[in-house]
């Protein structure tokens, strides 16, 4: 059985298709689809919000944290 080779997916072609809903990350250039984190992931989410929310508040910082947002790795291959 021969198999085809996947095409894989730059970050510019990512950042351009990626959909309203869903969440999906890229991964040495293949696109994969993630679950919403539950449980002990959002924990660490909101308790980390609170602590660096604080800090930039207490420093006059015009900075926010939002729900989501699209992320380039510094190391990123594709």
């Amino acid at each position: 059985m021969t198999q085809a080779i996947p095409k894989l997916v730059t970050f510019e072609d990512f950042a351009a298709w990626r959909p309203e809903g869903g969440r999906y990350e890229l991964h040495d250039g293949v696109i994969v689809e993630m679950a919403q984190p539950v449980g002990d992931h959002e924990d660490i989410v909101g308790f980390l919000v609170e602590k660096i929310a604080v800090e930039y508040v207490r420093n006059g910082l015009a900075y926010f944290i939002p729900k989501t947002a699209l992320v380039k790795s510094a190391i990123s291959g594709t």
